[in-house]
């Protein structure tokens, strides 16, 4: 069971249904995973998704990755790869997958500049940073072109056009 957990700063539109979206982005990118048994085990698997402004992201990003400077999303994975693959059930112990931080004013900018509303930017990162929490990577172009294939796939279960269409 995916228990997601969202705090959205003021700066985010609250006319957006930013929890159900994330539940819903979420779900998607589990979905295609490795372990898409996450999303319907009796287990607890648990996000916290946190909706922030660009100064909260520039600082966690330069703290954790030594960039001093604000990004779109950022991925805090806590779970181990060998507890991703554990089904277990209602009695097991919660798995605490990690945290995922979006920075508004970089992501509304990125929008814009796509021409996409931004909740549909802001689901492309939460599938991006859910991805991240289950060990995947883009670090170079064979683990880059896996990764994407699979946000692409998750985005079209949200009716979400593919965001790399114009870059091939």
């Amino acid at each position: 069971m995916l228990d997601i957990s969202v705090e959205a700063d003021a700066e985010w539109d609250s006319r957006i249904g930013w929890v159900a979206l994330a539940e819903r982005a979420v779900a998607a990118a589990v979905a295609e995973s490795a372990f898409p048994q996450l999303a319907t085990s009796e287990r607890s698997v648990e996000i916290a998704l946190r909706l922030t402004g660009d100064d909260t992201v520039r600082s966690l990003n330069a703290e954790w990755r030594g960039k001093d400077k604000a990004t779109n999303v950022l991925s805090f994975p806590l779970a181990e790869a060998d507890e991703l693959g554990v089904i277990g059930d209602a009695n097991s112990p919660e798995l605490m997958l990690g945290d995922i931080v979006l920075a508004q004013g970089v992501c509304a900018t990125e929008a814009a500049e796509k021409r996409v509303p931004i909740a549909d930017h802001a689901a492309h990162l939460m599938v991006h940073g859910t991805l991240h929490l289950l060990g995947y990577d883009h670090g170079d172009d064979v683990t880059a072109e896996a990764m994407e294939a699979r946000e692409v796939r998750a985005l079209a279960r949200l009716g979400i056009a593919d965001p790399y269409a114009g870059d091939r």
